[in-house]
């Protein structure tokens, strides 16, 4: 998909006639029921708890959501079994991955939790998931916490090792940290009934929606690009409407709920969210085309889908170049508006082992980038600077990483593109 195209919408636009564009869509979506109220920006509604006088009504809604995980349309009950400032964001989620619901929770690794916990309930312990993931996410499944058992497979190996108590197939694509991408509409194919969760959280809707190539489940790590601003933490869950009653269930008996304030925050963020990926894209297909042209880099990954996230290998020190960069932040965490920089081996996925993270291409070299929205000159003088740090520091020499020099320009290679150094 081209980053600069709008994707119109048929099957969510609250209008079936007159679609709404990704843009539109992204503004719009979980306010429209604002003119009505007499109000422009939406409210945050911080109750944790609502009247009631019909205590035999109360108790009927409260049977109907154990049971079936829906409430009606009456007043909220209690701010755990839902939120109204929250499930605007639900709302503007669900609409622009194209899915019927979405379900919020505190966390990503609280959401990618409660799925779990969906299908243990159903009997189905057994995951199928194809390296690399987030590292905390590789972490929950390898470790078996939630009595789950997980299948480490290449994508081609999905089909067989499906089982007849196999609850779920789980890929990121592009994948943290290598940007590794696999083809979705195969992977779902290969799923045959068993529900495809795709971690989405690196594409965002605004380059890819896994829905439209069979996933059942998309996972975000809200704290991300969908706050966009590094001061939130959430996690969400688009998809059908059947799934989501179970996921709210899950929230409601497990207390992983998302702060409405959090709420507030991510659905501001949503508002920006084109105008934000396609920028910070823009600039790290420019940065990922002067690092490929660099013989300071050895290898060079961003995803043919294109994004804000680059990773490269050094052939100096890669912890120099982590400690010498000065306007970006050293820092865990990425799709914030300032560009974060960090150590994939000591960091992200250090509680991956090491075996294991190397088997899925999370070398010691490899560096991971989340370009924001800085220029992107400024970004490469940066860059620039500290690959000078890591060469010297590997050949044991003292660098020097404060004062301007002149940046290094090259045409470098397409976006997409891996270059080796051998």
């Amino acid at each position: 998909m081209d980053i600069n195209e709008d994707v119109t919408y048929s099957r969510t636009a609250p209008t079936p006639h007159r679609p709404r564009a990704l843009a539109t869509e992204a503004v719009h979506a979980g306010r429209d029921d604002l003119a009505a109220l007499g109000l422009h920006a939406p409210p945050i509604d911080l109750s944790t708890t609502y009247p009631s006088a019909d205590s035999r009504g109360e108790a009927a809604r409260i049977d109907a959501f154990a049971a079936d995980g829906v409430l009606d349309d009456g007043p909220p009950v209690y701010g755990r079994l839902g939120n109204p400032t929250v499930a605007r964001f639900e709302t503007a989620l669900a609409r622009l991955e194209g899915t019927d619901a979405a379900v919020a929770f505190a966390s990503g690794m609280a959401a990618l939790t409660a799925v779990l916990l969906v299908r243990l309930s159903a009997g189905l312990r057994h995951v199928v998931a194809v390296r690399p993931l987030y590292g905390c996410s590789d972490h929950l499944l390898t470790a078996g916490a939630l009595g789950s058992e997980v299948t480490w497979v290449d994508p081609a190996g999905i089909a067989d090792a499906i089982r007849a108590d196999t609850g779920l197939v789980m890929v990121e694509s592009p994948a943290n940290p290598t940007l590794a991408e696999v083809d979705l509409r195969a992977v779902a194919h290969a799923c045959g009934s068993v529900p495809l969760l795709v971690d989405n959280t690196f594409a965002t809707p605004v380059l890819q929606r896994p829905v439209e190539s069979g996933a059942r489940l998309v996972l975000h790590s809200a704290t991300k690009y969908l706050g966009g601003h590094g001061d939130v933490l959430g996690g969400v869950v688009a998809c059908d409407e059947s799934f989501a009653r179970e996921l709210r269930k899950v929230r409601f008996a497990t207390g992983g709920v998302l702060h409405p304030l959090a709420g507030y925050l991510l659905l501001r963020g949503l508002s920006t969210l084109p105008v934000r990926v396609r920028a910070a894209s823009a600039s790290a297909a420019e940065l990922a085309r002067r690092l490929a042209a660099d013989p300071r880099v050895t290898r060079v990954h961003y995803p043919r889908i294109g994004g804000a996230m680059v990773a490269f290998e050094v052939g100096g020190d890669p912890h120099a170049v982590t400690a010498s960069v000065e306007l970006v932040t050293p820092a865990v965490s990425l799709g914030s508006v300032d560009s974060l920089i960090q150590h994939p081996a000591s960091i992200s996925h250090r509680i991956v082992a090491a075996d294991d993270r190397r088997a899925a291409g999370v070398s010691d070299r490899l560096l991971r980038l989340s370009v924001g929205l800085e220029d992107v000159e400024d970004l490469w003088a940066d860059l620039d600077r500290a690959l000078d740090a890591s060469v010297d520091t590997a050949r044991g020499r003292p660098s020097v990483v404060s004062g301007a020099r002149p940046a290094r320009t090259g045409a470098g290679t397409p976006p997409g593109s891996h270059r080796d150094g051998r």
